[in-house]
This record gives structure tokens, C-alpha cells and sequence, in this order.
């Protein structure tokens, strides 16, 4: 090599790429109750049949993370029976409400959250969905997570019956794994 050639392994100057000097948004404190379900959890679940039926119980496991801060992403199994879902929930602070969605192994339909946090700190959604999922009625459904603990949250999943009462169809208590 003589002494006019350069190598091409000499290092190059140091430059800031563009995409650095951006203000990027921030998670705000209503993100950091989502950080909350983050973890490896063991569940013990209670389906609500119907009235006067006994109410089908099971275990499942859920595996919580968070992307970038703003984003819960959820994987649940039930141990007891081949079933899978993901719950990806966030929170929107142009429209000052969490939004999320909610896909499982049992439906091709895209549920779709919207709410907030009540006065007494549990997370309220509220969606709307096929029930039951094989006449294609569409039924309101109000769901809530609150925290008993740090290591123990329980969600509630209730219905609108035709005549405009919350009707209980799920309870799922979560302990964190030690």
C-alpha cells in the first residue's frame, strides 16, 4: 500500500444520526399503571356458565412485558385446555383514556378496548364483541383489573344482558410468581 492510499478500516468521524436530536414523547404516569402487570404470573380462573350451572374453573400462566414504556403486551395460556390469547393495552393522551386490543385461539374476531382508571385505582374497559360468538350478536362488555396487591391482581369480565343489567362471566385471579 503506499503512502497516498487509505484503508478502507479507517474509522470514520463521529456524527450524531438525525434521528437522535428528536424530541420523542415520554411515558406518562398513567403508562407507569400499566408497568404494574408486568411479570410472570400464575392464574386460577372461573368461567360463569349460566344460572344454575356450576362455574368451570382452570389454570393459566400470563407472561406481561412492556414495549418502549407506552405498551403492555400480554401473553395468556390456560393449562387446563388448549387456549392462547395476547392483550396489548396502552394509553392514549390525546383522548386521555387506555386503549387496547385482545385476540385468542378460540375467535377470529379483534376485540377492541377503551377506558380509564375509577376513583378507587382499578382499570375499567369496556369493549364490544360477538355473544354468544356463534349467532354473531354483538354484546357490551365491561371489564376490570384491579390490584389487591403488588404480587396480586384479579380481572372481572361482565356482560349486558338484554335487559340492561351486568351480568358476571369471568373472574381471573393472578399471582406473581416469587
Amino acid at each position: 500500500m503506499s503512502a497516498t492510499t487509505t484503508s478502507s478500516s479507517s474509522p470514520k468521524p463521529a456524527t450524531t444520526p438525525p434521528c437522535a436530536t428528536v424530541d420523542m414523547p415520554q411515558p406518562t404516569p398513567a403508562h407507569a399503571w400499566l408497568q404494574r402487570c408486568v411479570g410472570e404470573w400464575d392464574s386460577e380462573i372461573e368461567m360463569i356458565v349460566g344460572p344454575k350451572q356450576p362455574s368451570m374453573k382452570c389454570r393459566g400462566t400470563d407472561s406481561a412485558r412492556m414495549v418502549g414504556g407506552f405498551w403492555l403486551v400480554s401473553e395468556g395460556k390456560n393449562l387446563d385446555f388448549p387456549y392462547t390469547c395476547q392483550l396489548t393495552l396502552g394509553y392514549d393522551p390525546k383522548a386521555a383514556r387506555y386503549v387496547g386490543t385482545w385476540i385468542d385461539s378460540m375467535s377470529s374476531y379483534l376485540w377492541h378496548y377503551t377506558g380509564a382508571i375509577d376513583a378507587s385505582g382499578r382499570l375499567v374497559l369496556q369493549t364490544e364483541g360477538p355473544f354468544p360468538p356463534a349467532d354473531g350478536r354483538f354484546t357490551k362488555f365491561r371489564e376490570v383489573t384491579e390490584f389487591l396487591t403488588q404480587d396480586h391482581r384479579v380481572f372481572t369480565s361482565a356482560r349486558m344482558s338484554e335487559g340492561g343489567v351486568w351480568i358476571p362471566q369471568l373472574r381471573i385471579d393472578f399471582r406473581r410468581r416469587g
